[in-house]
């Protein structure tokens, strides 16, 4: 599992291989992944976007960019989080994902982006 916090708002991010869903003899690798939000700051916010840069270790590099998450704009009350698990597909066995959140604090509508710390897609058998 990797962590960053970005004034005060903590992201989590674990991985998991998808085996069941993927086609290695297609190029086709499934990746899950687990978030949580935390947020230790004195304010509310709110996620309002996502900004995806997912890349295959081929040099295939990928963005996606939307609204909230998993179709959700969540907000998060200080001392509470949000947890949700979406998945990525690449070409490679390999990969890596990062971006950011764009949040905005409740009590005086400003916007912040917090960081998703990189985090590497790999299947568990290329680990050992």
């Amino acid at each position: 599992m990797v962590t960053q916090t970005t004034e005060g708002i903590q992201v989590s991010v674990k991985t998991t291989f998808q085996p069941g869903y993927s086609r290695p003899t297609q190029s086709h690798y499934v990746f899950t992944y687990e978030v949580t939000i935390e947020n230790n700051s004195d304010f509310s916010i709110q996620l309002l976007r996502r900004h995806w840069f997912i890349y295959d270790s081929d040099g295939h590099i990928r963005q996606v960019e939307g609204e909230g998450v998993v179709g959700e704009q969540p907000i998060i009350e200080p001392g509470q989080m949000h947890r949700y698990v979406s998945g990525s597909n690449l070409k490679t066995n390999i990969g890596k994902m990062k971006g950011t959140y764009l949040m905005e604090r409740i009590v005086d509508g400003s916007k912040f982006n917090v960081v998703i710390p990189d985090f590497v897609l790999i299947p568990d058998y290329k680990l050992n």
